[in-house]
């Protein structure tokens, strides 16, 4: 039976794979998409969300979601500017996310509620548990949990592409969707919520390969040619800013993934985790306690993931 579930996104290429994925899988029940400012503003967000909703004809509604973080004004910070990720190549401006995926502009438009509005009412109403995958700051969320605590009985579980314990990305200690808004994720921390963190420890273990690239575009199908453009776009950046060739993570997807089957994800220990809220060289950096004796185990942490696994999956999924 498929799992209900609510993906929070800001797309993004890695966004868009694990849309396409959430789509095609027989295992989730895609209830709605929210959207966050992350990789992108929120306006490119939400018209890159409609648009791959639209041009992959599915009945799923799209509501806008925050366009800032929560608390940063709070503490007089300057609010993150976006993943602004790319290179030069052959007198070209490669980026790791386009403002706007290549596809046709949305004709139809996102609901009039804010997603965190929209998640109190639904999930209020909800008649069986929802899960909710966050591949974007997680802000959202942590407002709706604000609004309405006890809307926390109908989440069965939230699993959230963020965080790193021996890697980060933005900062020299944090990866990028915790660092636009650490205060968000400790607010969930605090919720009692069953969360599962999928960081760059594991999706750095399983990047999409080349190869994988070519047989998606051998099956030819619109979600196989368009996931290799954005998979192979993100090697050209990681080739020029990483360690990887001829493969690139694909975070997001990890995450999706990591529902349909969770063998995907390897050594994915309890363990209570922190984030760092105060302005410094740690802020929003994820601490990891990893001593045996650790209380108040709160979070499901992937320390590893299986590479062979989720390239199987990308590919099997999106044939469909």
């Amino acid at each position: 039976m498929a799992i209900p579930v609510i993906l929070d996104v800001d797309p993004g290429s890695d966004d868009a794979v694990a849309m396409m994925l959430a789509i095609k899988s027989d295992l989730i029940d895609l209830k709605a998409v929210c959207t966050v400012a992350g990789n992108k503003s929120i306006e490119h967000t939400t018209e890159n969300a409609l648009r791959l909703i639209q041009k992959m004809n599915v009945d799923v509604p799209v509501y806008k979601g925050c366009g800032r973080p929560v608390f940063m004004h709070l503490l007089d910070l300057p609010e993150p500017a976006n993943n602004k990720i790319d290179i030069e190549r052959d007198g070209q401006t490669i980026q790791m996310h386009d403002d706007y995926l290549k596809l046709e502009p949305a004709t139809t438009e996102h609901e009039s509620v804010p997603a965190a509005a929209f998640y109190v009412q639904y999930l209020r109403e909800a008649t069986e548990p929802v899960t909710i995958i966050l591949t974007g700051p997680v802000s959202n969320l942590a407002l709706a949990l604000m609004l309405d605590a006890s809307i926390v009985k109908n989440i069965s579980e939230v699993i959230i592409m963020g965080g790193g314990d021996a890697l980060s990305n933005i900062t020299s200690s944090a990866e990028a969707n915790i660092y636009h808004d650490p205060h968000a994720l400790a607010w969930i921390l605090n919720s009692g919520v069953r969360l599962t963190m999928v960081p760059l420890d594991a999706t750095h273990m399983a990047p999409v390969t080349a190869e994988t690239c070519r047989e998606l575009r051998e099956i030819n199908t619109f979600s196989t040619v368009f996931a290799a453009d954005l998979v192979e776009q993100r090697m050209q950046v990681y080739t020029e800013t990483d360690s990887f060739v001829d493969e690139a993570p694909v975070h997001d997807a990890l995450a999706v993934c990591a529902l349909i089957n969770p063998d995907v994800l390897t050594d994915c220990p309890r363990v209570h985790m922190d984030v760092e809220t105060m302005p410094g060289k740690a802020f929003g950096q994820t601490i990891v306690d990893h001593r045996l004796q650790a209380d108040d185990l709160n979070c499901f942490f992937a320390l590893g993931a299986d590479k062979t696994l989720f390239n199987e999956m990308l590919k099997d999924i999106l044939a469909r």
